[in-house]
Parts: structure tokens; sequence; C-alpha cells
């Protein structure tokens, strides 16, 4: 039986979108208006946490019948908030700060719906420690992956694995920018199960 509730991701984030589709749940894509810029002093954990929920509320006052998924990650080297590089330059600086290092990746998800009164939050952390890369290393990475959009320039699904040493996690998709394990709690709780939508 279909779902009565349309189900929305708040992202620009192909990866979010690749993610989602997983659950073989049927759902539009609508890019959130939020400045993702942080607060003075503000810690990586609560920053992600924020702009997911800013980004779900922001989608959900449009379509206030829809359940609307919101999410951002923030890689935390140190408590220093690490984003999307954009540039080549800058992701150069970042794996070079990382190398040799221990790197959290904090990736909170936000479920709302205004007509349910539904409004839940998770965060899911994972750590990651990085090999003490040689520049040559990362060089050859970002002309072959080129991952600007990637918070911390680390992209794991894919070559970005070769930079590691360890990850942690009990939610392994968080990496990648969705923490599916909790994506599916929190779509439970607004009574949307994927396995019975």
């Amino acid at each position: 039986m279909q779902s009565p509730h349309r189900l929305i991701l708040a992202s620009t984030s192909r990866y979010r979108r690749e993610l989602l589709e997983r659950l073989r749940l049927p759902f539009d894509v609508e890019p959130p208006d939020v400045d993702e810029t942080p607060l003075p002093g503000e810690q990586p954990s609560t920053l992600a946490r924020r702009l997911a929920r800013a980004k779900a509320a922001e989608v959900a006052a449009r379509f206030p019948g829809a359940i609307v998924i919101g999410s951002d990650q923030v890689a935390d080297l140190d408590g220093l908030p690490l984003g999307k590089p954009g540039t080549r330059e800058r992701a150069i600086e970042q794996l070079s700060a990382m190398r040799g290092r221990t790197v959290r990746f904090h990736t909170a998800v936000a479920v709302r719906c205004v007509a349910k009164a539904v409004d839940t939050n998770e965060l899911a952390t994972v750590t990651v420690r990085f090999r003490d890369l040689g520049d040559a290393e990362i060089g050859r990475y970002l002309d072959l992956e080129q991952p600007y959009d990637c918070a911390g320039s680390a992209k794991a699904e894919a070559l970005g694995i070769t930079l590691l040493s360890a990850i942690e996690s009990d939610d392994p998709t968080a990496l990648i920018g969705l923490p599916l394990i909790r994506t599916c709690a929190l779509l439970r709780e607004a009574g949307l199960d994927p396995l019975n939508p």
C-alpha cells in the first residue's frame, strides 16, 4: 500500500540521493535554502545537527504534508570543522592536515513532517584514521577523484579508501553522507516503514 505522505530529500547531494534510493521508496528531491556558515565557536557535531535540522525544516515549511529528510556532514579535526573543499588548493590543505591523524566525520539526519508534528534527528559519528600520506599520493588522488564536493576531501566509497588505515562506525553509510540505519529508524517513527510502505 502506498504511503499517503510524500517523501522528500532536502538535499542537492547526489551521494545522499543514491543512498536513499537503496531503500526503494519513491521520493522527490528539493534543494534547501540554508546558509551553511558555521556559527562562531560552533562544534562540528553541533553544526552538522543544526544544518540537518535546518534543511529539513526549510523544505518541510514549503511542503507541510510531506515527510522530509535533511542531512549534513562535517569532518572534525580536533574540534576544527572541515567542510567541502570546493577547490584543489583547499583539498590539498585538508588532506595534508589530516595525514597520520584521526578524524571524526559527523553525519546528522533529521526527519520532519509538519502535518504529523514529526521533528526528530540523529547523529552518526564515524572515526577515520588517515595514513601518513605523501604529497605525491595526495596529488594523484586529487587528479583521479576530484572530491571537491566531499567533506574533508575524503571520498571513502571510491579512491579515498586508499588514504585510510581504519574506519570505525555503527552506521556504515554515514561516511558517504546519509546514515541509513538511523534514517530508517526515523522514518519508522514518522510512520513510513521502508519494508512496509
